[in-house]
């Protein structure tokens, strides 16, 4: 007698990250995501209910994901802050589909990157990753608050341009996203004085 598969909770959510990434969020439905996991519907229901449990679950594990590809290794705050804004960028040039999930709102629930603890009205500007703007503050000569302005003003300026991207408006490489980006953090640091 064959042996029964058992799908779990993970295999269900990986087929639906691929789907996601490759088709988008619309195309998932409970029947193609049973086709795409190799399963009938039953164990999509049983793991996840209906299709606003599965969407918060998806949000979560592709959270988990693009974090994963957006995280950055570099030795200090400058390298580490520039390798984040690139993997965005990739992301919304590579997996555009993803990236609108993510932080154009169709997952409903998920904001865009670091904008979770960025208070953007001015007031007290607090980043989520506090030693990334005391990193940049020892590197630059910035005061914190200053390192936090341009972190605040960059990650605006930053999901604007990948929102673009990512929406078909702009179709340039990602060299020229991140020159493009570095020159208005340039500005940013200098008060707007900064010369091309």
């Amino acid at each position: 007698m064959a042996r029964k598969v058992s799908i779990t909770k993970d295999m269900i959510l990986e087929a639906a990250l691929r789907m996601l990434i490759r088709d988008g969020y619309p195309s998932i439905n409970i029947k193609t995501l049973a086709a795409e996991a190799g399963c009938s519907t039953q164990p999509i229901a049983w793991h996840f209910e209906n299709m606003e449990g599965l969407r918060r679950a998806l949000t979560v594990y592709a959270r988990e994901y693009a974090e994963k590809k957006i995280s950055s290794c570099a030795d200090n705050a400058v390298d580490a802050f520039e390798e984040m804004g690139r993997a965005y960028i990739a992301m919304a040039k590579n997996e555009p589909n993803l990236f609108r999930f993510l932080y154009i709102g169709e997952s409903r629930i998920s904001k865009p990157l670091g904008i979770e603890g960025l208070d953007i009205t001015g007031n007290d500007i607090s980043f989520g990753d506090k030693d990334m703007a005391a990193g940049i503050a020892r590197q630059t000569g910035l005061s914190y608050k200053r390192a936090q302005e341009c972190i605040r003003s960059t990650i605006v300026y930053s999901h604007g341009l990948a929102v673009m991207i990512a929406s078909g408006v702009l179709d340039i490489s990602e060299d020229k996203a991140m020159r493009m980006i570095k020159h208005a953090s340039e500005c940013f640091v200098s008060g707007g004085k900064h010369e091309r």
